[in-house]
């Protein structure tokens, strides 16, 4: 049996109150047993609920108390939430750890996990070693804000620094639950809405690497993690370089298991095998919480799903492969390959050759999906023959015998360029005999930082630079008779925000290279991972379906390119109206994200997004409705941004904004 407390409340220093879901083995009271935490801003009451007890109540049944906190500002928590991974975050993570490990349920061990956002904080919170906190779980997340994060992408631009940004405009603007707080969740509604900021603004702020990314990224003192780690990661996910660097560089008792997953938890993950997450876990908690000897920590520490090539499409429900370990990084059976970009072909040996240019239309990029994934239909990468005719495009022959490709590819490019400010493109495909061409990995680089991330310098028209470009962590083999092609260019919209004005790249062949890193150790025969097992059925009603459009149109009269997704249901797809069988909350979420481009002009780029959710029971009718732009001009971006919302017919609050933030070498 499972104790389960719909809410707790734990003071902070200040007097604020967090909000806290709680599970109990029903003897914890008199047997105090060890507590594995949640600390992320997604709203346990609602939101994540189902989610959350996918997971918590088995560790309640596996003997861990098991708490699931609200953010500060965020679902029925007090205060309120200015900005993500502050400083005021981190500190209440260490003191929400310091109250549970003096409640009489808890043995004083405590461990903490999370996905994104509540990896990113418990790699955060453990860098400021609370004394309780044994060991973290972080599923998803980042070691370095700067490198890798949904601002910038290789020091550009991301599109998703707009896009994620405008989901937390909607979260931002969510209101507490009466039935939890009562007769103040008005007041602490409005509370929240008049310190609301519009994040995209703020973050555009801090265009190169400074104190702002700096914080928070352990990266800058991997040192002060000095517990035991259990990194999951996925393929189709954003955080695929992560797993590499903590490899390398934390030298506290550390495990990686690497899949093809999007961005969900490894139980529920897609594409599939799916791992039981849960399970995979209690042996580590045991290991770390209770003193249990598992024998976890005795197998190779780092396990890798390698993908086999699959034909590309913008979803897939499974990927074939086979799970490779290793008890070190980098392995001795990992080696380097090297490439040379000739004329046309990646070749063993340098080819010099007359000059190779490319100026890449401003769409080139809509082929490319997401770079984070959720798992939903058209989010993957598509063919990149889409894209191709944009790009210089180099191939090797086609391969007499399956290639393994493990860990960070990077290509050094001696390029110039026609324009003071650009970046290049770099995509690493899997060419089929057929043409089919499935992206492998990618990556991106600033030009005006290529000496410096922290003070831009603009390019010397016609001057040859020597750029790096590290494209991210990849598992992949490719199959027999295949060629490995790589693709350069200029542009890639809407991942990447165009540069002010379209770029010329020269190359000149023989003088650049691909560093593949290939995977040579053969077969292996790794622990089989538990599959998860059948659980009770969620307990929620669909009370209308939803629904998901998403395409990209060509205007055959202007030219303009447009691409639109369109989610009723939130950014785990086509959800549609739900209710919480528990509570008998009703809930929707609707966004509609648009993307414009003229091929040939890059000041004509302009994101949009519009989006309402509701929260409805009884007599709780709460609607509210966000919107927001971007574009840009030579010199700046300009955004502004809306949110209204109502009670009822009652109109509780409007706002809006408008900012102008100079280009600093983006």
């Amino acid at each position: 049996m499972v104790e389960v407390t719909e809410t707790v409340w734990i003071p902070m220093p200040d007097g604020t109150r967090l909000a806290a879901r709680l599970w109990l083995p029903e003897d914890a009271r008199t047997r105090p047993v060890p507590c594995i935490l949640e600390y992320i801003p997604y709203r346990r009451r609602d939101r994540t609920r189902i989610r959350d007890e996918s997971m918590h109540p088995r560790f309640a049944e596996a003997g861990y108390a098991a708490i699931r906190v609200d953010l500060r500002g965020t679902g029925d928590s007090e205060g309120v939430m200015l900005d993500e991974y502050t400083d005021t975050e981190t500190q209440d993570g260490v003191d929400t750890i310091a109250w549970i490990a003096d409640q009489d349920w808890c043995d004083g061990s405590v461990g903490m996990f999370g996905k994104s956002w509540g990896a990113y904080n418990s790699f955060q919170v453990a860098a400021r070693r609370p004394p309780a906190l044994k060991a973290i779980a972080p599923v998803m997340g980042t070691d370095d804000r700067w490198l890798e994060d949904i601002h910038f992408y290789g020091g550009v631009l991301a599109g998703d620094n707009f896009w994620w940004g405008t989901i937390m405009q909607l979260i931002n603007s969510f209101p507490p639950d009466p039935a939890i707080v009562g007769g103040r969740w008005r007041e602490m509604w409005r509370q929240r809405l008049e310190a609301m900021t519009f994040w995209p603004n703020q973050w555009l702020q801090h265009q190169t690497h400074d104190d702002m990314w700096r914080r928070g990224s352990i990266s800058e003192d991997y040192s002060d993690i000095n517990i035991p780690v259990y990194f999951f990661g996925g393929w189709a996910d954003l955080f695929r370089d992560t797993p590499f660097r903590i490899a390398r560089n934390l030298k506290s008792p550390l495990k990686i298991l690497m899949g093809p997953w999007a961005h969900l938890y490894p139980h529920e993950g897609i594409p599939s095998p799916q791992v039981d997450f849960v399970a995979e876990t209690l042996r580590f908690w045991d290991q770390y919480l209770k003193a249990v000897d598992t024998g976890l920590m005795e197998e190779p520490p780092f396990r890798f799903y390698l993908q086999e090539s699959a034909p590309p499409a913008g979803y897939h429900k499974a990927r074939s492969g086979r799970w490779v370990e290793m008890r070190d990084w980098p392995p001795q059976n990992l080696s380097e390959r090297i490439f040379y970009l000739n004329d046309g072909s990646l070749g063993e040996f340098a080819e010099p050759g007359d000059a190779l240019n490319i100026r890449s239309p401003q769409t080139f990029g809509s082929a490319g999906g997401d770079m984070c994934s959720f798992a939903i239909p058209g989010d993957l990468p598509a063919d990149c023959r889409i894209d191709a005719a944009g790009a210089l495009c180099f191939r090797t022959e086609p391969v007499p015998e399956p290639l393994d490709i493990l860990g960070q590819p990077s290509v050094s490019l001696a390029i110039s360029a026609d324009r003071k400010q650009g970046f290049v493109v770099v995509l690493l495909v899997d060419e089929a005999p057929d043409g089919a061409q499935s992206l492998i990995s990618r990556g991106f680089a600033n030009l005006m930082h290529r000496n410096s991330d922290t003070q831009p310098e603009a390019v010397i028209a016609g001057e040859v630079m020597r750029i790096d470009v590290s494209l991210h962590g990849i598992g992949y083999r490719l199959a027999k008779d295949h060629r490995l092609m790589l693709q350069l260019a200029s542009a890639y919209w809407p991942i990447l925000w165009p540069a002010p004005e379209a770029v010329t790249l020269n190359l000149s062949p023989g003088q650049s290279v691909l560093s593949l890193p290939v995977w040579q150790g053969g077969e292996s025969d790794p622990r089989e991972l538990p599959r998860p097992g059948e659980r009770p059925a969620p307990r929620r009603s669909c009370i209308t379906e939803g629904s998901m459009q998403r395409s990209v149109t060509t205007d055959l009269m202007t030219g303009e390119q447009t691409a639109r997704c369109f989610i009723d249901g939130g950014v785990f797809g086509p959800v549609g109206r739900v209710r919480l069988d528990d509570t008998g909350t009703e809930m929707t979420d609707i966004s509609d994200r648009i993307y414009r481009i003229h091929p040939d002009d890059p000041l004509s780029a302009a994101a949009s997004m519009e989006q309402e959710a509701t929260f409805e029971r009884g007599d709780w009718n709460v609607r509210v409705r966000t919107s927001a732009k971007q574009t840009a001009t030579a010199t700046a971006f300009l955004m502004e941004a809306t949110v209204i919302c109502w009670d009822g017919d009652e109109l509780v609050f409007e706002t809006s904004w408008q900012h102008e933030i100079q280009r600093n070498g983006m």
